[in-house]
């Protein structure tokens, strides 16, 4: 315990800094998103440390006061992350269900091209019913690379 001690009493920043960086790592490795806080205030503390020359109990007040603090404005401020329904985020043709876009030219029959989010897709109609170039369309479904569309219905 005395070597503990004796350690921080020569180099308090670096004790306070390799605590920042073991909090870290433990929290890339977990990504619990709960250490980040408490990593990111032992650096701050460390930095503190080195400024300001406070005492070690002094120090401990300092990094437990900024974890909290830090720890509830994250949980307050912060969007909380939310997983796509379709479970695969990268899944980006599945991640297009339910957005809406147009129809880039007339469908030949069931199948044509579709304009969403910034890029053209191969679609195919889920009713019977023909689409004209620019209609708006919604993606109801995917099958392999092709989009299932269906024409949009208004919002009013």
């Amino acid at each position: 315990m005395d070597w503990i001690v004796g350690v921080y009493a020569g180099e308090p920043f670096w004790v306070w800094a390799g605590l920042a960086a073991a909090l870290l790592a433990v929290e890339v490795l977990t990504g619990s998103g709960w250490l980040l806080w408490a990593s990111a205030s032992a650096a701050v503390t460390a930095v503190v440390v080195a400024l300001i020359h406070v005492t070690a109990p002094e120090a401990l007040l300092v990094f437990a006061g900024l974890t909290l603090v830090s720890t509830l404005v994250a949980r307050r401020f912060l969007a909380r992350v939310r997983i796509h329904d379709g479970g695969d985020i990268n899944d980006n043709i599945g991640r297009l269900v339910g957005h809406r876009g147009a129809a880039v030219g007339a469908f030949a029959g069931r199948s044509g091209r579709v304009f969403i989010d910034g890029k053209e897709w191969a679609a195919e109609l889920d009713d019977s019913e023909g689409l004209d170039a620019g209609a708006a369309i919604e993606v109801t479904g995917v099958d392999g690379a092709r989009l299932r569309v269906r024409k949009a219905r208004s919002l009013a």
